[in-house]
């Protein structure tokens, strides 16, 4: 851990945490992840964050709104700061994540057709043993 005078223009980490519309743990929690560098403190403990490391959490949670885990979102940071690497691997990564996507959709389109047939298929008169859905669940159903 690294000690540094107090910089005029750092951030603590509450005013980080309140720019970034994010909770002062979820920022601890990215640092263990490696989704942030432990930023350097002052000599009272303080920690000093640059501006960046807001643009770096919106960055985090819009990555993480389109879906991609967390181990994701580092390798597309460590893409996004890898000069060597063009965009066509981020592209490639996207289109996965667009193939994942579609299979949950569909996953959840199935299960929705079957929670709608076995909606139908209860008048919602019978005793809790006679209920379809109870029965199917219990594995006895269709």
């Amino acid at each position: 851990m690294s000690r540094a005078p107090t910089a005029p223009d750092a951030l603590r980490i509450g005013q980080v945490a309140g720019r970034a519309r994010v909770g002062v743990e979820t920022i601890r929690f990215y640092e263990r992840q490696g989704l942030l560098d432990e930023p350097p403190r002052t000599g009272s403990g303080y920690r000093q964050y640059p501006h960046e490391v807001v643009d770096r959490l919106r960055f985090i949670q819009r990555a993480k709104a389109l879906g991609f885990s967390l181990s994701e979102v580092k390798e597309l940071i460590s893409l996004r700061l890898d000069a060597a690497m063009g965009a066509g691997e981020v592209r490639s990564r996207a289109l996965g994540k667009i193939t994942e996507i579609e299979r949950k959709v569909l996953d959840l389109q199935r299960m929705k057709g079957a929670l709608v047939d076995l909606v139908e298929a209860c008048d919602g008169s019978s005793s809790p043993e006679g209920c379809p859905i109870l029965t199917a669940l219990e594995g006895e159903g269709p």
